[in-house]
């Protein structure tokens, strides 16, 4: 039995010396008459030795109370040697973060506020020491003991020497399950990295013993220098069980050979410190291989034998700890040799990845099969599967297809088929994937592209012609309101005439479309110059929506920024028409359209960015177009310029903190937050505003989507599936609410849905501010 690891993480091979009687004793955490229990046997086997019909589990019961310390060292190496002491104050848990996590981390919305909040100057390594202690003050004493143990080491913000590092504490609950949260995704977090190398699993499951931790980690760096590259560390520091991963582009031949090249040296390298090289993940393919090397030939033959009296047959997931295939045999890859992606020209900017078609492959292939995008609760993303259940309607589903499609595996123009159509109908856009997949995936990003090469080669229905042409028409539309709102009206009225638009317009009869104002919003409101005032200056960007069917949204936001002492203008642009961020353009696909708009945009508003001016929007999705959609149409420093200075009303209000002197302040408020102000992190000031400025107390609606997505709602082959994403959580919650609580949204389709789906009236947070002014 000398041949097993005597590790607490090991699951290589076949655990057959839990067959041999007290062995199991011999085992870390291993107590006498443990053996003779099969249920050993089949801990590690993968499936490959019996199916299980029921299995009962051993129960810990959850830590009612808990404590960090997050614990940053200058060296990586520093970090692998304190491991050990760390260990002996008895957390429950120690964690590795490495420095490559860190900086990709703040990198992706989701985290980056984590990494602000929690992690202090540039560690090159945090070590997470959890304590659960039921008595909270005994969880205080720990920590207490953490910060002297690491003082002793000779670690401490206090020191006189050059930056040592020190401990952060987290005993806010809520900061403690953000900063787990980060850890336990750090294989996404690796896997953002924006090139064509990534961190690569094969000996990512080794294990040793913590007073080999440092030499093993230094051993298994040379040895990734050796082959041209670098490792990624996390995980497991107390167990010494770290997931490592070198860095390769397995598209590659020569990383391939590299890949081999790698786990051999590094297998011997934990031979050499009397680890285990598969710690938890199990042997897979990756490792099955060298079971033979690890325990010896006589072990292999052991395992082939238990292997043959449980299946005799071979059929429970074969391939597997015996008669594996080689861990680099190509035709197992996901990228099979001869995998490519033609050139073809794309309509936004993708240089920030690699790969073909401007950098739109690598963009693709960013999803790594992780399936976040396939939870049911909490956040946004995917807002379609929480619909359907269907494979087909997630991001990675999506993502997927595209990736065959662009590499040719799902035949000749994929990209502009009804069935790419088919897999894209029912993505909202809502951007949730952009901030809540640990890659990166932007699915409405990627839409773009595909409802461009489908408009170029299959034209526009008249339904795609009304909702993209809307910010030319309106102003037109806007002068003969009352025929337009009676023809609307009519159409909920008369059986021939709502068939008879609904076959021409493609617009559902069953929901009301939103009612011209009789008084547009005009920019001479607010004025179209900069005046000389000593009040500081703030451009008004008036949407299209706010401006034509709701546009006292904008002269409430004007008269609370004029309460607030700012001097509001809007500037007069080249051809006095106003400008229009192209969103509706860039929906059906008319590209080019979305991009004149976007020039003329950011021509009219660039002097004044240059003189670090705010641009103040209410609507979101036209709003935050300004920082993510316009830059990536223009690809210009001077897009970019303007985007800096680009602001949601409530971010503007929550950055000055302006004092607002209102005649009413409290009350409840129930807030229910536009995909994209999550998306883009901008939920939070909106919060602020609410709670700090009018002293409303706050409740958010914990919901996905609410289904509108601007044109999306109104489709005749769209209602249902709409109402059904409201209904999901936005609608009971709404209909929940008391009387007398003012229902927020700040998004004009978001209101819509509301109304349609409660009753209730949602209001934007100007509206809210200046009723109370």
């Amino acid at each position: 039995m000398s041949k097993f690891p005597q590790v607490l993480r090991r699951v290589g091979g076949y655990n057959i010396d839990a067959l041999v009687p007290d062995a199991m004793a011999l085992r870390p955490g291993g107590q006498p008459g443990d053996g003779m229990n099969l249920s050993h046997l089949l801990v590690g086997s993968e499936g490959t030795l019996a199916y299980s019909h029921a299995i009962e589990l051993k129960l810990w019961p959850l830590p009612a109370k808990k404590i960090m310390g997050i614990c940053h060292f200058p060296t990586f190496y520093k970090a692998m040697d304190a491991a050990q002491h760390l260990v002996a104050l008895d957390p429950v848990a120690v964690e590795l973060i490495d420095d490559t996590m860190l900086e990709l981390a703040r990198s992706i919305p989701l985290f980056k506020p984590i990494v602000e909040e929690a992690v202090k100057g540039e560690p090159a390594a945090l070590l997470v020491v959890e304590f659960a202690e039921e008595d909270e003050a005994e969880n205080l004493r720990r920590l207490a003991r953490l910060h002297e143990m690491m003082s002793d080491l000779g670690f401490g913000w206090d020191k006189d020497q050059e930056w040592t590092g020190g401990v952060i504490d987290a005993i806010d609950p809520s900061l403690q399950a953000r900063v787990a949260e980060m850890r336990k995704s750090g294989l996404n977090i690796m896997m953002s990295m924006k090139q064509a190398a990534k961190p690569v699993s094969f000996v990512e499951d080794c294990a040793v013993e913590l007073k080999h931790l440092a030499d093993y980690t230094a051993g298994l760096t040379e040895i990734f220098e050796k082959y041209g590259t670098r490792g990624t560390w996390y995980a497991h520091a107390s167990v010494g069980c770290l997931h490592v991963r070198p860095v390769l582009d397995m598209k590659l031949g020569a990383d391939v050979e590299k890949m081999r090249a790698i786990a051999e040296d590094a297998f011997a390298l934990v031979r050499q410190y009397g680890g285990s090289h598969s710690g938890e993940h199990g042997d897979g393919i990756v490792r099955s291989e060298f079971n033979e090397v690890m325990f010896g030939p006589k072990m292999a033959e052991l395992f082939r034998r238990v292997k043959t009296l449980f299946d005799p047959h071979g059929l429970f997931n074969p391939g597997k700890i015996i008669d594996a295939p080689n861990m680099d045999a190509r035709e197992l890859f996901r990228f099979a040799p001869g995998y490519s992606v033609d050139e073809f020209p794309t309509q936004l900017d993708w240089s920030a990845w690699p790969g073909a078609a401007g950098g739109l492959q690598g963009a693709v292939e960013m999803c790594n099969n992780n399936g976040a995008c396939r939870k049911l609760e909490g956040g946004v993303m995917c807002p379609s599967f929480r619909v359907t259940g269907d494979e087909k309607d997630s991001t990675r589903g999506r993502a997927n297809t595209l990736r065959l499609a662009l590499s040719g595996q799902l035949g000749p123009e994929a990209m502009a088929s009804d069935d790419m159509a088919d897999t894209m109908k029912l993505c909202v856009s809502c951007k949730g994937c952009k901030r809540e997949c640990p890659t990166g995936v932007d699915m409405a990003r990627m839409k773009v592209e595909v409802t461009a090469l489908r408009t170029e080669k299959k034209g526009l229905s008249v339904h795609d012609r009304l909702v993209a042409y809307l910010p030319d028409y309106a102003p037109v539309a806007a002068r003969f309101y009352q025929l337009a709102n009676l023809l609307q009206a009519a159409r909920r009225h008369i059986p021939v005439l709502s068939s008879l638009l609904e076959a021409v317009t493609g617009f559902t009869a069953r929901r009301d479309l939103p009612k011209w104002s009789a008084h547009p919003f005009r920019d001479a409101e607010v004025g179209q110059t900069q005046s000389a005032n000593a009040r500081q200056p703030v451009i008004l960007f008036a949407d299209t929506f706010n401006r034509y069917f709701e546009p006292e949204n904008l002269r409430a936001a004007a008269r609370v920024l004029d309460a607030a002492g700012y001097q509001l203008f809007i500037p007069e642009t080249l051809d006095k028409k106003p400008v229009c961020c192209g969103r509706t353009y860039l929906s059906v696909g008319l590209v080019d359209k979305a991009r004149q708009k976007a020039q003329d945009l950011v021509t009219t508003y660039l002097p004044f960015a240059e003189q670090g001016i705010p641009i103040v929007g209410l609507e979101p999705s036209c709003t935050l177009a300004l920082r993510d959609e316009v830059p990536a149409l223009l690809s210009t420093a001077e897009a970019n310029k303007v985007a800096e200075y680009v602001l949601t009303f409530e971010e503007l209000l929550a950055r000055d903190k302006p004092e607002l002197k209102l005649r009413e302040t409290g009350g409840k408020a129930l807030l229910h937050g536009h995909c994209h102000q999550k998306a883009f992190d901008v939920l939070r000031p909106v919060e602020t505003v609410l709670a700090e400025l009018a002293g409303f107390e706050v409740e958010q609606v914990e919901t996905s989507c609410c289904g509108m997505a601007g044109a999306f709602g109104y489709g005749t082959d769209t209602y249902d599936f709409s109402m059904k994403m409201g209904s999901a959580k936005l609608f009971p919650q709404v209909r929940d609410a008391e009387p007398e609580t003012i229902v927020v949204a700040d998004g004009t389709s978001c209101r819509c849905q509301i109304a349609d789906g409660t009753g209730r009236q949602a209001r934007h947070v100007a509206s809210v501010l200046a009723d109370r002014l």
